[in-house]
């Protein structure tokens, strides 16, 4: 598969089925996620992976940090944190292991991390795996202390999820790039009145 074509062709997989991905098409997906820009070359992320039963104790560690984030949560929202994990063969937690550094900065760091979590979804679809980004406050909230293989320096809020679709995907609706893109011209013109 051309890179372009995973590029401009990838699309995300909410419905996933077993089987999870193979050991040599994980090995691919890591390896794609290795080469996420990373000025510093501080590799600042770090992956876990949850399967099987584990993705019951990652659904009691989620629904707790639900519960804990809003004693008020409904028990709805609380049963879909639980069952989240679920949802998947495969579970990819992707940490951005932050660290102190005099040139890299923290939120720099963040986006590497996040390009690695883009990266594994990249290599999934040009494998022919589905998989989907999933993420939100629970992830964020949870105790880091109860969250197997995580330090306090550590955050996990990126979870690409791949395995087997459950029905084909399906292309959103286009949007031109055009339509989000300003040319810095243009945009001075606009401030200062001058061409």
């Amino acid at each position: 598969m051309q890179a372009l074509d995973a590029l401009l062709n990838r699309v995300s997989v909410p419905r996933l089925l077993e089987p999870a991905p193979t050991v040599a098409q994980r090995e691919v997906l890591f390896a794609a996620a290795m080469r996420a820009p990373d000025h510093g070359q501080l590799r600042p992320w770090r992956f876990l992976t949850v399967e099987g039963a584990a993705r019951e104790q990652m659904g009691t560690l989620l629904a707790e940090a639900a519960r804990l984030q809003d004693p008020k949560t409904p028990q709805a929202m609380i049963d879909k944190a639980q069952n989240g994990p679920l949802r998947a063969p495969l579970v990819v937690v992707v940490i951005a292991r932050l660290q102190e550094h005099f040139k890299v900065p923290k939120s720099e760091q963040r986006l590497a991390a996040a390009c690695a979590a883009h990266a594994i979804l990249l290599a999934a679809y040009a494998q022919g795996i589905g998989a989907v980004w999933r993420t939100g406050g629970t992830v964020l909230f949870a105790p880091r202390r109860s969250r197997p293989g995580l330090e306090s320096r550590r955050r996990s809020d990126r979870l690409p999820v791949p395995g087997r679709s459950a029905k084909p995907a399906t292309h959103r609706a286009e949007r031109r790039p055009d339509s989000l893109c300003q040319r810095l011209a243009c945009s001075l013109k606009r401030a200062t009145g001058k061409v």
